[in-house]
């Protein structure tokens, strides 16, 4: 069976039979592990299964036949119209909890599952898979023709081959009921738009990012929040586009991990707008060492900067406001440690880069100075 049929995840198994219970296991950022798997089951049946389809694409069904599903199984589950085919990525008691984070109430009227998915489902599945690129790149055609401000990145077919997904990038509204008619005249199929930003766009294509590292929204996010410069700003990055923005174009999500951890350091800092009056003159604000609460300010007439406690701070503040000068003595920064009062010392040489190298032997003959050779005449007999 081909990759394309593990909806976007990547592949581990896959049955070789090709039967009613034909499984599919896989790995990637849909996924969520049960960890009430192992827990014993009370008498209450299972009866809210998570259905995952193409991409990002989600559904919770309702088991009415009381069907024997584990995960990995391909179901059929009820579509509008028709029916689809999806893969259950979980159930059990876990499913309650997604409800809750998703804010869906358990009393909703969910979709049923019809059944496993049977060898012809399997096969019509199959066939609706190989026509998306192609609907795909014919599609993108259709909307050039139109002239239309749009991209339409990606096509997901119903399994049943009656509907199509069309997701679409815009940076503006578009009327697109021109395209829709033609779309359906031309495929003959039921035809949705629905609209994906910039950062969807990148997780489904995926890539490396600054941090050398795959993309985070290729591999885990699934759930997008909005990033502003303020997050930058809390953490006294520099306001570089080049290097705030990712591949998608927009501020990295990176930028939301540590935000709270800075916003916390930040409560009892004093405003930085406000200048200061001191001994040395009065001092600007220059920049901020969240994590040790430690401010720099430049003195006016280039007398240079001063690093400021933060409790330092707010007492020059309230001296200036009752009309004094506030008396700064300067703080000295830590130094590095020096690395001769370590305890450890290197006693034999083995951490020496030169360990290996081979010093250069003299050659004692070559340094020996020949001597004239003096040629002895031979003595006379008297």
């Amino acid at each position: 069976m081909h990759d394309n049929y593990t909806r976007g995840c990547p592949l581990k198994y896959i049955d070789p039979e090709i039967t009613s219970n034909l499984k599919i296991a896989y790995s990637g950022k849909l996924n969520i592990f049960n960890w009430l798997n192992e827990i014993p089951k009370g008498i209450k049946k299972e009866e809210l299964y998570e259905v995952r389809f193409k991409n990002t694409r989600k559904g919770y069904f309702y088991n009415s036949s009381d069907l024997r599903l584990n995960t990995g199984d391909i179901v059929a589950v009820e579509a509008s119209p028709g029916h689809d085919i999806g893969i259950i990525s979980l159930k059990g008691p876990l499913v309650l909890y997604q409800l809750k984070k998703l804010r869906i109430s358990p009393d909703e009227a969910f979709k049923v599952i019809y059944r496993k998915a049977k060898p012809n489902d399997i096969e019509k599945w199959k066939e609706a898979i190989e026509m998306e690129e192609e609907t795909m790149i014919a599609s993108r055609q259709i909307s050039s023709d139109l002239k239309l401000e749009m991209k339409i990145g990606d096509v997901e077919y119903q399994g049943d081959k009656t509907k199509a997904i069309f997701y679409y990038i815009a940076d503006e509204r578009v009327d697109f009921r021109q395209l829709i008619k033609v779309l359906a005249d031309r495929f003959k199929i039921r035809v949705e738009m629905r609209q994906i930003g910039a950062r969807q766009e990148a997780g489904r294509i995926g890539g490396i990012g600054s941090c050398g590292r795959e993309l985070c929204c290729s591999t885990w996010i699934s759930n997008f929040i909005s990033v502003t410069t303020n997050a930058a700003r809390y953490q006294e990055l520099s306001l570089n586009p080049q290097k705030l923005a990712g591949q998608c174009g927009k501020l990295k999500c990176c930028l939301n991990y540590e935000i709270d951890s800075y916003m916390d350091e930040r409560k009892n800092f004093p405003p930085t707008e406000v200048t200061l009056n001191t001994n040395l003159g009065r001092a600007n604000y220059v920049k901020t060492d969240v994590f040790r609460h430690i401010m720099w300010y430049a003195l006016e007439g280039g007398n240079g900067i001063i690093p400021l406690a933060v409790e330092k701070i707010h007492d020059i503040i309230e001296q200036n406001k009752n009309g004094k000068t506030a008396e700064v003595t300067i703080i000295k920064t830590q130094a590095p440690a020096d690395p001769t009062s370590l305890d450890f010392s290197n006693v034999v040489g083995q951490e020496s880069l030169t360990r290996f190298d081979k010093g250069k032997v003299k050659n004692k003959k070559s340094n020996r100075r020949k001597k004239p050779f003096k040629r002895r005449d031979n003595p006379t007999n008297t």
